[in-house]
């Protein structure tokens, strides 16, 4: 079995988690040029910005770097289902002024497909990452063909197992804690997902590939952890949230930052899946896990014209402030500061 270092080619086994909406290629550039592996979100983007984000990132780093994709089934429009979600959404609407009916069905994000790898393919990515499994044999069979080392998300004993089985070269144990969509992928009984340092070494005794700790990690204390619980490396992504290279809006940093982001929720509100975030006005009023919501990434759309109202008002109340239950590292420093302050925990196990 090769090493996570072996496999990954960087300094240190530290990824920064891809995070969807809050950056693009010059947070993953910084991380991967500080020894880290810098990831990049792709399932938001378009087929042309994939090519413009994919360009930067090339260009910016001769390290080696990441892209994610998710690899959910779309769901069928359930035209009875979306008018329960748009009932439910009315009186926020009428509050704001805005009209719900001239609001447009989409999805928001599309699974990994031999399109979007055809845009892929002239970059041979050194990593790629996946949510919600792996893709079908044959595309996970052209990745593989790049070159590419392939990770992916489990969220319990069942989904590690799954993925070794499946052609995963190492696992990433996602721990509840974890800020963002949970990578579950084989059931969605919510009760079956385990913390971090509870998930982990049941994980590393069930598999034979090397294993990712991620979920709660925000500074060197956790690295060393999660190292001393038999991960091969780690996965942060909420404590690089707050770092000038991401994208990351004024009221999310503010929230970051604040004592609210003490009090973190799963939420299905804001895309169908659950993925946690900090707690706002439209989790406390509709519930986090409303049975109302759309399947996953329905929900997105007629929450979408909510958020964009609010933020333009300054408020972060039907945004989603995605956060893990640890944001006590998020800081206004550059990522590579972070990013050494992080590796000091590897060191600290050599010594």
């Amino acid at each position: 079995m090769k090493t996570l270092l072996a496999l990954l080619g960087t300094e240190v086994p530290l990824i920064q988690a891809p995070m969807a909406g809050v950056q693009g290629a010059a947070l993953a550039i910084a991380v991967s040029n500080a020894g880290g592996l810098g990831s990049l979100p792709c399932a938001m983007l378009s087929p042309e910005a994939l090519q413009t984000e994919l360009t930067a990132l090339a260009r910016g780093t001769s390290h080696p770097w990441n892209i994610n994709f998710f690899c959910h089934t779309p769901p069928v429009p359930d035209a009875g289902r979306e008018a329960r979600w748009r009932e439910t959404l009315a009186p926020f609407y009428a509050e704001a002024g805005l009209d719900i009916t001239a609001v447009p069905a989409g999805a928001g994000r599309v699974p990994f497909s031999h399109a979007v790898a055809d845009v892929v393919e002239p970059f041979r990515p050194p990593v790629m990452s996946f949510h919600f499994g792996l893709p079908a044999p044959d595309l996970l069979a052209r990745v593989k063909g790049w070159g590419s080392v392939v990770l992916s998300s489990a969220t319990t004993v069942d989904e590690a197992r799954w993925l070794v089985a499946h052609g995963a070269d190492a696992v990433i144990a996602q721990g509840v804690e974890a800020g963002g969509h949970r990578g579950m992928f084989l059931s969605d009984d919510l009760t079956t997902q385990s913390g971090t340092f509870a998930l982990l070494p049941q994980i590393v005794a069930a598999v034979d590939l090397p294993v990712v700790a991620a979920g709660g990690i925000a500074d060197a204390a956790g690295v060393a952890a999660a190292l001393a619980l038999g991960a091969s490396g780690v996965q942060v992504g909420t404590a690089y949230l707050c770092c000038p290279e991401a994208t990351t809006s004024a009221i999310h940093r503010a929230a970051l930052q604040s004592d609210a982001a003490r009090h973190t929720a799963l939420t299905t509100l804001f895309t169908g899946r659950p993925a946690r975030g900090i707690v706002n006005r439209v989790m406390r009023s509709l519930g986090p896990l409303n049975p109302a919501t759309p399947a996953f990434p329905l929900a997105t759309a007629a929450m979408a014209p909510l958020r964009a109202h609010h933020e333009s008002q300054g408020s972060g109340d039907f945004s989603p402030l995605w956060s893990g239950q640890n944001a006590s590292g998020c800081r206004s420093i550059p990522a590579a500061e972070l990013t050494r302050e992080l590796s000091q925990g590897f060191i600290e196990c050599l010594l």
